[in-house]
C-alpha cells in the first residue's frame, strides 16, 4: 500500500450509543480476558523498560483494561474517539484521567513510559500516511526507551472476506444477540453486525459498521521505523490472552 496524504476523519460513529451500552457486556460475556491482556502487555512494556510507571491506553474503549492496569501501574490514563464509549470509562474509572482525542493528533503535553493501543485501533487509519501520523504521534508520547504496543488488524492475506459470524450473550436479566458478516471493499475490512438487545425496558436493535484497512506487515513495521522506534512483532494464534491470531507490535523509542 503505497502511502498517501493524510486522509479525511474516519467515521467513528458506529462507537455512540447504543453500542458503548452493551459494550461490556457483549465482550466480557463471549469471553474476553480484559485482565489477561492488561497483565500481558504490562509484562511486554517492563521487560523492555523495567521500572516503568505510567501506561496510556490508546483507543481505552470502556477503560476495561484500565481497571486491571490502574493496579500495576503509579499512573495511567486512557484516549478515545468516542464520548459514549468514554462516558462508560470515566463513570468506571473515577480519578483516572480519561481524554477525548484522535490517535494521530492529540496532545497530552508530557510523556509516558508505555503506551498500549489493542482492539487494531491502528487499521481504523484510512492510508499509510494516516498510519505514520499516527505511530508518530504515540511515539512522541513516550519517554526514551518507552515501549509501544499496538495490536494489528488482520494481515490481507489472513483477513476471510465472507465470514459470517455469531454470538448470543445473556446476563443480568439482558440478553444480546449479534449476527457478523466481512466483506472487502477496495483494500478496506467491512464489518457489518447486527444486534437485537432484549432487556427490561423491551427489544430494539441496530447495526453497527467497522472498517478497517489491510495494512500489511511492512506498513506497521515501517510506520513504527520511521517514528524513531525499533520494532519486532510477536505472531499469535496465542498472543493475547483471548488468543485473536493477530499478533502484537512492540516498539521502543530510540529518539
Amino acid at each position: 500500500m503505497s502511502a498517501a496524504e493524510p486522509a479525511a476523519r474516519p467515521d467513528y460513529s458506529a462507537y455512540r450509543a447504543p453500542l458503548s451500552q452493551v459494550y461490556d457486556l457483549v465482550y466480557l460475556g463471549r469471553g474476553k480476558d480484559f485482565v489477561g491482556e492488561a497483565k500481558l502487555v504490562a509484562d511486554l512494556v517492563r521487560t523492555r523498560r523495567p521500572g516503568a510507571s505510567s501506561l496510556l491506553d490508546v483507543g481505552c474503549g470502556t477503560g476495561e483494561h484500565l481497571l486491571t492496569w490502574r493496579t500495576m501501574f503509579t499512573h495511567v490514563e486512557g484516549v478515545d474517539v468516542s464520548p459514549d464509549m468514554l462516558a462508560v470509562a470515566r463513570a468506571k474509572l473515577p480519578g483516572v484521567p480519561i481524554h477525548l482525542g484522535d490517535m494521530r493528533d492529540f496532545d497530552l503535553g508530557h510523556t509516558v513510559d508505555g503506551i498500549c493501543t489493542l482492539f487494531s485501533t491502528l487499521a481504523y487509519m484510512p492510508s499509510t500516511a494516516d498510519l505514520d501520523a499516527a505511530v508518530a504521534n504515540l511515539a512522541r508520547h513516550l519517554t526514551i526507551g518507552g515501549v509501544l504496543v499496538a495490536e494489528p488488524w488482520w494481515f490481507p492475506e489472513r483477513f476471510l472476506s465472507g465470514h459470517i459470524g455469531h454470538d448470543v450473550v445473556r446476563e443480568d436479566g439482558a440478553t444480546v444477540a449479534r449476527v457478523v458478516r466481512t466483506t472487502t471493499v477496495e483494500g478496506t475490512a467491512h464489518l457489518e453486525a447486527h444486534y437485537v438487545v432484549a432487556d427490561r425496558e423491551g427489544i430494539r436493535g441496530f447495526v453497527h459498521v467497522q472498517r478497517f484497512t489491510l495494512f500489511d506487515h511492512a506498513d506497521y513495521r515501517d510506520a513504527f521505523q520511521r517514528a524513531g522506534c525499533d520494532v519486532e512483532y510477536i505472531p499469535g494464534p496465542s498472543t493475547l490472552a483471548t488468543g485473536t491470531g493477530r499478533g502484537l507490535f512492540v516498539g521502543v523509542r530510540r529518539r
